[in-house]
């Protein structure tokens, strides 16, 4: 297989988490195969409090957010995009017409951000716990409290088994139950009404698993530990009894604002009492008596996720050879099809503007998985395909790179639908047709599926068009890439191209 030379790994590695609480960021150095945290930076944003009854993000909390931005991105200027990583989780996952406020947001820190999946934030999470709790060999079930979603986790050593988001988080509920700040015991009542509602329908699934040890994480369960610690500075972890004790703060007063935990600042109240509610029903809903607080998290498993593409551990390369065996492709075919594709590409990335490395890697993904629709059914299988690459849980991958493998690859044969093109954000919109065009060639001259390597062809390429030769008499002894190869001339005016062949 043609490979390009070996990423060494950055020096220094960066993680950004646009929670729907807070907004994170945490700087590490890489040494010795460790790493080693240099600088962290938190400020509250409440984002998901934000998001008005149509759904759109509203322009105060706009505007606190993308002031944090411009501050994480003057510690962040003088660092490669290749070294960190800025994600946005529940909040901008459901925000509508978002992508004038990430314009604006990426243009403020200076570097793209991606929109993760409630399970890929899971998966996160349990990275960044596993890796940064010394290493057990028992099943631990994390659980994580964000503002917008509630990630449940069961897994051993690095790996998740069994992963959740739920659509219910600290801000969303403490906005649902106690907007204007008041408390009393049937408003708790009904708050944690919404959370068993919520944990409810994985209850028994999570309970058949089974685990050893329970840990939370993330500040909203830090918050809690920190006043189970106030009530009774005895205490090292959360028990039902210290939940029990600050539920009884809670009924006790009128207002939030009242409560009488020092541990608990003013910002976090806001969303204490929603928060409080879930953890109560993840205690009962799954029977724990009992839950360590982990320091790592969600920015943890960025850093070390991040690290892992610089390794052989690149999560997103498990989750293809995943989908390949899933859904039986014939991974010689596209082992061929990835070489030849390949080959191509380097003959005319410079003219295209194809250099990024980032092109060569969906390129190859593509390759690889051009072929699972195949398993659902023979006809159209480039759109079944493209169908499960847009909507299936892929370890690593971001929303915005699933869709660039499922247009990559519904583009790959038959006439090519170029209104596709118009869901791409900038510069994929633009990169793409080029990438589908040299996609489509590897897959049009592998088509009898034969073990016999190809001839030398030799790409020309221009602007919008590419001129393909082939040694003298080859196209003459196959007649059928022939005349495939003609009907893609035609076909290839569908994405603005002018292909011309040679023999």
């Amino acid at each position: 297989m043609v490979r390009r030379g070996a990423k060494s790994v950055p020096d220094v590695l960066a993680a950004v988490d646009l929670g729907s609480n807070s907004f994170h960021m945490v700087v590490a150095r890489h040494s010795h195969g460790q790493l080693v945290v240099l600088d962290k930076l938190r400020e509250m944003v409440r984002l998901a409090a934000g998001i008005e009854p149509d759904g759109r993000l509203n322009k105060e909390v706009a505007a606190c957010a993308l002031a944090c931005l411009e501050r994480f991105g003057q510690r962040l200027r003088d660092m490669q995009a290749s070294s960190m990583r800025v994600v946005g989780t529940s909040a901008l996952r459901v925000v509508r017409r978002a992508d004038s406020f990430l314009n604006r947001a990426r243009t403020a820190i200076g570097h793209p951000i991606e929109i993760i999946s409630g399970i890929e934030e899971a998966r996160l999470i349990y990275s960044g716990v596993s890796h940064t709790m010394p290493p057990a060999p028992d099943r631990r079930l994390v659980c994580d409290i964000g503002g917008g979603s509630t990630e449940i986790i069961i897994g051993e050593g690095h790996t998740p088994l069994a992963l959740e988001s739920l659509t219910i988080g600290c801000v969303r509920l403490s906005e649902q139950c106690f907007a204007d700040g008041r408390l009393s015991q049937k408003r708790v009542a009904r708050a944690r009404l919404a959370a068993r509602l919520a944990i409810e329908p994985y209850q028994a699934a999570f309970r058949r698993r089974g685990w050893d040890e329970t840990v939370g994480s993330a500040g909203t369960v830090r918050a809690i530990g920190d006043a189970v610690r106030e009530l009774d500075p005895a205490a090292t972890e959360i028990t039902r009894g210290g939940l029990e004790q600050i539920l009884a703060e809670l009924t006790a007063i009128d207002y939030i604002r009242d409560l009488p935990l020092k541990s608990i600042d003013a910002d976090r109240r806001k969303s204490f009492a929603g928060g409080v509610a879930i953890l109560a029903e993840v205690f009962e809903q799954l029977g724990i008596d009992r839950m360590r607080i982990a320091e790592g998290g969600m920015r943890e498993g960025l850093l070390y996720d991040l690290l892992g593409r610089y390794t052989d551990e690149d999560a997103r390369e498990r989750s293809v050879r995943g989908m390949q065996q899933r859904y039986h492709v014939d991974t010689e075919q596209a082992e061929r099809v990835e070489m030849t594709a390949i080959r191509f590409l380097e003959q005319v990335e410079a003219k295209w503007d194809l250099g990024d490395p980032d092109c060569e890697q969906i390129l190859r993904w593509a390759a690889r998985l051009h072929e699972i629709g195949l398993d659902v059914a023979h006809s159209g299988y480039h759109r079944h395909g493209a169908y499960l690459l847009e909507h299936a849980d892929m370890s690593g991958f971001t929303r915005d790179e699933q869709m660039l493998l499922s247009q990559l690859v519904a583009l790959h044969r038959r006439k090519p639908d170029a209104a596709r093109l118009t869901e791409l954000r900038a510069p994929w919109d633009t990169r793409i047709p080029f990438i589908a065009i040299l996609l489509r060639l590897a897959v049009l001259l592998h088509r009898g599926r034969s073990p016999t390597k190809l001839p030398p062809i030799s790409l020309v390429p221009r602007k919008r068009a590419l001129e393909l030769d082939f040694p003298k008499d080859w196209l003459a002894d196959h007649p059928l890439s022939d005349a495939d190869l003609r009907n893609e001339i035609d076909l290839s005016k569908s994405l603005g191209f002018k292909l011309s062949v040679n023999s």
